[in-house]
């Protein structure tokens, strides 16, 4: 048997594509993807198998919906267009930014031409940055008063700890401390009226939450009222960035994992968002792209960290143990610390 007619297994095939097992069996589920079976009943991906795992794997990183797949799978024209238009879309978006550098660039050499040399500043702004200063500040309680910096803002950030960790006081502190953030409190659940009336006041506003929400809902996900006022803050327009306390509330597990689909396809210019968490169909370890970042906060208060999504690698094994299924997650859904002599309460 040569290379070219291999069957691999569900985790080889992954390992292959650069996704999960449970990607694999989601592309199945929804019949975009049939895998063979060996003689004892094993599924198993061989090279057609393979070929058309590619595809959806580089239409998933076009941004597109599982609905979409399915209808481009199929041979959509109508949806083809549109894929396509949206993509042309991305694409001039980059190429104004990257014609803006080659501006900057080109000045700089012109300066540098001219026998003046460019100040360091000019040249740190060439590299790609959305926190061009490093945020640094003091710790909160229960910290004491230990100094944190965040070098670098991911497009997406995950703050996890066991209950009692302070990462709730942590999020407070970021939004206070990086640049026209907001922060999205638990009051969503109850205050919607908020959220519709922003939808009423800003037709632009509202139809971006109507595509929004329509590919959510194609990606299995329920409409609600949880929904509609996370979609509100994250398309609005202020503030800039976003930090969300507990995402998960409010929101059963197909509409979670749809909304983390949702929040990893939009584009670089879309604005940073940090939210804490303790669902695994949230943060699912397996899943995390270089665009994205954990910070930890540990039941001993130690100083909050950064802890990559590898078994071995240091804090791992204390941040997993943080995470559940949704159903779990229910359990303790609306459980905080609370100390009377404090100003706020810390999940």
């Amino acid at each position: 048997m040569t290379s070219a007619d291999r069957h691999f297994s569900p985790s080889e095939a992954a390992d292959l594509l650069g996704v999960s097992v449970k990607a694999l069996r989601l592309y199945e589920e929804k019949g975009f993807l049939i895998p063979s079976r060996s003689a004892t009943g094993w599924r198993a991906y061989g090279p057609e198998q393979i070929s058309r795992a590619r595809e959806i794997v580089a239409l998933r990183a076009l941004g597109l919906s599982l609905a979409q797949i399915g209808r481009v799978l199929a041979r959509d024209e109508v949806e083809m267009a549109r894929v396509l238009a949206g993509h042309q879309a991305n694409l001039e978006t980059r190429i104004a930014a990257l014609m803006s550098a080659l501006s900057q660039v080109g000045a700089l050499r012109s300066e540098l031409g001219a026998g003046r040399l460019p100040a360091l500043s000019d040249l740190a702004d060439l590299a790609p940055s959305n926190l061009p200063e490093p945020v640094a500040f003091e710790l909160p309680w229960p910290w004491g008063g230990e100094r944190f910096e965040l070098k670098r803002l991911a497009k997406l950030t995950f703050i996890v700890g066991p209950l009692f960790s302070g990462k709730t006081r942590l999020a407070r502190r970021l939004t206070e401390t990086l640049p026209d953030a907001g922060f999205l409190g638990l009051e969503r659940l109850t205050d919607t009226a908020a959220a519709k009336a922003r939808l009423a006041d800003d037709p632009a506003l509202a139809a971006r939450v109507a595509e929004s929400l329509r590919w959510i809902v194609e990606d299995g996900g329920t409409e609600s009222d949880a929904v509609l006022a996370l979609l509100v803050a994250l398309e609005a327009a202020a503030p800039k960035i976003l930090v969300i306390d507990m995402i998960e509330d409010g929101l059963d597990q197909p509409s979670q994992e749809a909304l983390m689909a949702h929040l990893r396809r939009r584009g670089a210019e879309a604005k940073p968002v940090l939210c804490l968490t303790r669902s695994n169909a949230i943060l699912d370890l397996a899943a995390i792209t270089t665009d994205e970042a954990i910070l930890f906060c540990p039941a001993n208060h130690s100083p909050p960290m950064l802890v990559a999504p590898f078994p071995g690698a240091p804090g791992y094994e204390a941040l997993a143990s943080c995470l559940a299924s949704p159903d779990v997650r229910a359990r303790t859904a609306g459980v905080v610390a609370y100390r009377p002599d404090q100003a706020s309460q810390s999940a």
